[in-house]
């Protein structure tokens, strides 16, 4: 499996919200932050085409400057990505 990425900004609210989520529900993935990181920063652009994070990345799966509640409603309509992360 690949590693899931998370792109954040340092003091993003809905970015510390998102990483509770995760640790919460022990799925493990890749924290990049984006504002200190030019390269981070390019990636999640060509990826998602949009600058707003948290934006989270995984194969195809894309679900770009969300809240918790977007999050899993777009982890509800990819049910092969909702197993394959453990949720």
């Amino acid at each position: 499996m690949n590693t899931p990425i998370l792109y954040v900004k340092s003091g993003c609210p809905w970015c510390t919200e998102a990483l509770s989520y995760f640790s919460a529900n022990n799925v493990r993935l890749e924290t990049r932050e984006v504002r200190s990181n030019k390269v981070f920063m390019d990636q999640m652009v060509k990826l998602s085409g949009q600058t707003k994070t948290p934006t989270f990345a995984l194969d195809n799966f894309i679900v770009a400057d969300f809240d918790v509640g977007e999050f899993l409603a777009a982890l509800n309509q990819a049910p092969a990505v909702k197993a394959q992360l453990g949720l």
